[in-house]
C-alpha cells in the first residue's frame, strides 16, 4: 500500500471518528491512565489471590477435617472433595465470565463492575466463615461460597479488560491492559506472602511436634483459624477499591457508541482529560445507525466479520489454559524433589503451610511475575501476534525438553535442570499467550459486543483450566495402578501427559494465525465501527498477520 493511499484512508477514518474517542486515542500517558490501571488491576489482584490461595491450605484442610487415627501419614482431602474444593471456583468463574460479559454490554461496564466487586468481597469473607458440625458440612459451605466467589471473579475478566482498553490511548493500550493482567502475578505472590506471615505467627505462638511424633498434637486447634484468615484476607484489597471504582465515569465508548449519549460522553471525558470536547450527537446517531453497526452476535454478518477472530481468541485461550493450569500437577513433585518440602509426616500442620507457601512464592517471584512485566514492556513494540507465537513456540520446545528425557530429569542430581526448564515454560506462558489471550479480545470486537466476546473467550479459557487442573490430575497418574496416588485410577503417566501438553501448545500456535494484530490501531479501526461496509471488512482482513 502506498503511503499516500494510507494517509487518505487515515483521514477518511478520522473524519468518521468521534472527537471524544479520538481525544482518548491520542492522549498522552497521564495520571488518569495509572488510576485506571490501579482500580482495574486491584480487581485482578483479588481474583488471582482468591483463586490461587486455596491451593496453599488444602493440605491443612486435610489434616484438620480428614485425620485418620493410626495412619502413618497425615489426613488428606479425598480426591472428589479435593477436586470440588479446588474446582468449584473455576466453574463459578466460567459462568460469571459469560453472564457478566453479556451484562456489561447491556447495562454498562461501570455498573456491572460494582456488582462483581461486592460479590467478591462478600463471598471472600463468607468462605472463611464456612461452618458445619462435621467435615462434610464445612466442605459443602466452603464449596458453595467459593462457587459464588468464582462467579464474581468471572465478571472481573471481561470488565477489567474492556474498561482498560476503552480508556487507553492507542499507542500504549497493550501495555496498559497487560499491566492490569500483571496484577494476577502480584496477587499470586501476595497469597503466598500472607500465608507465610499467618502460618509463621501461629507456628511461633502455638508450638507443636511433627506428625510422626504426635499425630493428634501436630495439628493444634488454632490451625482452624489459619486457613480462614488466609481466605478472608482476599476481601481487603477489593473492598478498599470499591469507592474508587464507583467514582470512575463510564467509558466514553460505551456511553457514545452503545448508550448513544454524546453529551455525557463528552462531559465525562472533558473532566478526565481536562480538555474541551465537543458533543457530536448527530455523528453518534449516524455511526450507531450505520448498517455496519446493526448486526448482533448471532448473525451472519458477525460470523463474516468476526467469526474467525472469536474462534481464534477462544481456542488459543482454551489451549493455553490446559497447559498453564496443569503446572499444579508437577509442583508437588518439584518441591519434594529439590527438598523445599520435606515428607508430610516430618512436619506439623502449620510448618507444612509455611513450607508450601514459601515454595509457591519463590516460583511466583522467579517464574511467574517477570513474564508478565516483560509483556508490559514489549507488547506495544513487537506486537501481540509476535509475543503469542513466540510464547506458544517456546512452551512447546520446553515441554518437549521436559518430556523426551523425562527419566533423566527424575534421577538424582538432575532435578535442578528440571526446575529451570519448568520455570522457563511458565516464563514464556506469561511473556506470551497467558497475557495476550487476555488483551486481544478486548481490542478487536465492536463496543456493543466487546465485553460479551471477551467473556466467551475467557470462559473458553476457563474450560481449558478445568481440563488442565482435573483432567490431567487423573491422566498424569502412574500407569502402574499400585503406584498411582491413593484413591486415583492408573493414568498415562507424567511423561505422556507432557507430550499431550506440548501438542496443545503447538495447536495454540497454529490457531494464533486466526487472530488479528491490533498494535497501534484504534478500537474503532479494528472493529470497523467507523467505516463503510466494504472498507471495514478490508481493515479487518488486512490486520490478520499471515
Amino acid at each position: 500500500m502506498s503511503s499516500q493511499g494510507g494517509e487518505e484512508e487515515n483521514k477518511g477514518s478520522m473524519s468518521q471518528q468521534l472527537q471524544v474517542l479520538n481525544a482518548l486515542d491520542v492522549a498522552k500517558t497521564q495520571w488518569y491512565h495509572f488510576t485506571a490501571i490501579v482500580i482495574a488491576g486491584m480487581g485482578f489482584f483479588t481474583d488471582a489471590y482468591d483463586l490461587f490461595c486455596i491451593s496453599l491450605v488444602t493440605k491443612l484442610l486435610g489434616r484438620i477435617y480428614y485425620h485418620v487415627d493410626g495412619s502413618p501419614t497425615p489426613g488428606s482431602l479425598p480426591p472428589q472433595v479435593s477436586a470440588a474444593v479446588n474446582g468449584v471456583a473455576f466453574v463459578g468463574t466460567l459462568s460469571g465470565q459469560l453472564f457478566f460479559g453479556w451484562l456489561g454490554d447491556k447495562m454498562g461496564r461501570k455498573r456491572v463492575y460494582g456488582m462483581t466487586l461486592m460479590l467478591m468481597v462478600i463471598c471472600s469473607i463468607a468462605s472463611g466463615l464456612s461452618f458445619g458440625h462435621d467435615s462434610k458440612g464445612v466442605m459443602a459451605t466452603l464449596c458453595f461460597f467459593r462457587f459464588w466467589l468464582g462467579f464474581g471473579i468471572g465478571g472481573d475478566y471481561p470488565l477489567s479488560a474492556t474498561i482498560m482498553s476503552e480508556y487507553a490511548n492507542k499507542k500504549t493500550r497493550g501495555a496498559f491492559i497487560a499491566a492490569v493482567f500483571a496484577m494476577q502475578g502480584v496477587g499470586i505472590l501476595a497469597g503466598g506472602m500472607v500465608a507465610i506471615v499467618i502460618s509463621s505467627a501461629f507456628k511461633n505462638r502455638f508450638q507443636a511436634p511433627p506428625y510422626a511424633i504426635d499425630p493428634v498434637g501436630s495439628t493444634v486447634p488454632q490451625a482452624d483459624y489459619v486457613w480462614r484468615i488466609i481466605l478472608m484476607f482476599g476481601s481487603l484489597p477489593a473492598a478498599l477499591t470499591y469507592y474508587w471504582r464507583m467514582k470512575m465515569p463510564e467509558t466514553a465508548r460505551y456511553t457514545a457508541l452503545v448508550a448513544q449519549n454524546a453529551k455525557l460522553a463528552a462531559s465525562d471525558m472533558s473532566k478526565v482529560l481536562q480538555v474541551e470536547i465537543e458533543e457530536e450527537q448527530s455523528k453518534v446517531e449516524q455511526i450507531a445507525n450505520a448498517p455496519s453497526n446493526a448486526f448482533g452476535l448471532f448473525s451472519r454478518e458477525f460470523l463474516r466479520r468476526h467469526g474467525l477472530h472469536l474462534l481464534g481468541t477462544a481456542t488459543t485461550w482454551f489451549l493455553l489454559d490446559i497447559a498453564f493450569y496443569s503446572q499444579n500437577l508437577f509442583q508437588k513433585d518439584i518441591f519434594s524433589a529439590i527438598g523445599w518440602i520435606p515428607k508430610a509426616a516430618t512436619m506439623n500442620a502449620l510448618e507444612e503451610v509455611f513450607r508450601i507457601a514459601r515454595a509457591q512464592s519463590i516460583i511466583a517471584l522467579c517464574g511467574t511475575v517477570p513474564g508478565y512485566w516483560f509483556t508490559v514492556g514489549l507488547i506495544d513494540i513487537i506486537g501481540r501476534f509476535t509475543i503469542q507465537i513466540l510464547g506458544f513456540a517456546m512452551m512447546t520446545i520446553f515441554m518437549l525438553g521436559l518430556s523426551i528425557p523425562y527419566h533423566h530429569w527424575t534421577t538424582k542430581g538432575h532435578q535442578i535442570g528440571f526446575v529451570v526448564m519448568y520455570a522457563f515454560t511458565f516464563f514464556f506462558a506469561n511473556f506470551g499467550p497467558n497475557s495476550t489471550t487476555f488483551i486481544v479480545p478486548a481490542e478487536i470486537f465492536p463496543a456493543r459486543l466487546r465485553s460479551t466476546c471477551h467473556g466467551i473467550s475467557a470462559a473458553s479459557g476457563k474450560l481449558g483450566a478445568i481440563i488442565g487442573s482435573f483432567g490431567f490430575l487423573y491422566l498424569a497418574q502412574n500407569q502402574n495402578p499400585a503406584k498411582a496416588d491413593h484413591g486415583y485410577p492408573a493414568g498415562i503417566g507424567v511423561r505422556n501427559s507432557l507430550f499431550l501438553l506440548a501438542g496443545c501448545n503447538l495447536l495454540g500456535l497454529l490457531f494464533t494465525f486466526l487472530v488479528p494484530e491490533s498494535k497501534g490501531r484504534s478500537l474503532e479501526e479494528m472493529s470497523g465501527e467507523n467505516e463503510g461496509d466494504e472498507q471495514a471488512a478490508g481493515v479487518l482482513n488486512r490486520t490478520v498477520p499471515v
